[in-house]
């Protein structure tokens, strides 16, 4: 098999200069993006100089950073190789890739199928998201909005069903009233907990037609519903999503765990700097994971500001607030 990607490389000091040269002149377009954007972007996350002539770039700057840009070069090129997207948040992704040095990871190796789209994971985080989703009964994701908790959860829960592995998809969130009371919503209880559970809507409509959602969800095949009706339960054969779990109370997170039944996946995501409970009311959240995380068949998988996949303004904003609840509260438990 021909190496598509043939390097060369001058050393001087700390800095260097390398060539890549690759194969498929075909695949250049979109891997430099419209009039270069993408190499612009790496060059001004990475502090590095791209210059394309050709099938060749030439990679000029700090040696640790012309290998990470070398990392990502290669590595959405073998994506494309693959047939899979580059588009701005996949340059975006790549460097994030890059700077914990994974070119294999960079490629997306690891691909979630679903019924509309294919979905590779865009972080360090992420991965080992996926993988332990692969690999525990039991899987708590944890860290800040826009990290892909739920999005991911959901996304493996689609290809599981679709592949015949679970025979439904069970999604749940906590009804809490955050700042509205439920009473004084219009409609009957479905519509009064249709606009907690909205996010999980969305993510199903990125991954089938609308068509096919609806038909699953009128089968029993997906089943979206609050907290409160899992009590009783026993979910088998099932990929069972508890999101939101932070404003959850130890008795009712203690409730969710115990419905876990034979053949069934379990992941329950949130973020403990968001929590909707009443001062002094601990998270089911945080204490379950304090029990339970050394059992077998449990992985706790921690997403930090680095792993935001949405606007690059979010992780900014994530920062601001962490730094401002540390100066506040600079012995609360993290």
């Amino acid at each position: 098999m021909t190496v598509p990607v043939v390097p060369t490389a001058a050393v001087d000091g700390a800095r260097k200069s390398e060539r890549l040269e690759f194969a498929d002149n075909a695949l250049l377009i979109r891997l430099f993006g419209p009039h270069h954007a993408h190499l612009a972007r790496i060059e001004q996350q990475l502090d590095v100089s791209l210059h394309a002539q050709g099938n060749e770039v030439s990679i000029a700057g700090p040696t640790d950073q012309v290998a990470a840009a070398r990392a990502v070069l290669e590595g959405l090129y073998e994506r494309l190789r693959r047939n899979l997207s580059v588009n701005p948040a996949e340059v975006e992704a790549a460097v994030r890739m890059a700077v914990r040095g994974g070119r294999e990871e960079i490629a997306g190796t690891y691909v979630i199928r679903t019924r509309k789209r294919q979905i590779t994971p865009r972080s360090a985080a992420q991965l080992d998201y996926v993988n332990a989703i692969d690999d525990s009964d039991l899987v708590f994701g944890l860290g800040p909005a826009g990290t892909g908790k739920t999005y991911l959860a959901v996304a493996k829960a689609v290809e599981k069903l679709v592949n015949g592995e679970v025979d439904r998809i069970i999604l749940s969130r906590p009804a809490v009233e955050a700042g509205e009371q439920l009473g004084f919503l219009p409609g009957d209880m479905r519509d009064k907990v249709d606009p907690y559970l909205r996010p999980l809507y969305d993510a199903l409509y990125d991954m089938f037609l609308p068509q096919q959602v609806a038909k699953r969800l009128e089968s029993g095949e997906i089943e979206i519903a609050p907290l409160a009706f899992m009590r009783g339960r026993t979910l088998s054969n099932a990929f069972v999503i508890l999101d939101e779990a932070q404003n959850t109370t130890p008795i009712q997170m203690k409730m969710f765990l115990t419905r876990l039944g034979e053949n069934a996946r379990m992941v329950v995501t949130g973020d403990l700097s968001q929590t909707d409970l009443p001062r002094g009311t601990r998270s089911g959240l945080r204490e379950s994971v304090d029990v339970v995380r050394d059992l077998d068949g449990v992985a706790v998988v921690t997403f930090s500001d680095q792993d935001v996949v949405r606007h690059a303004l979010v992780t900014r904003i994530v920062r601001a607030y962490e730094r401002m609840e540390r100066d506040a509260n600079p012995g609360d438990e993290k």
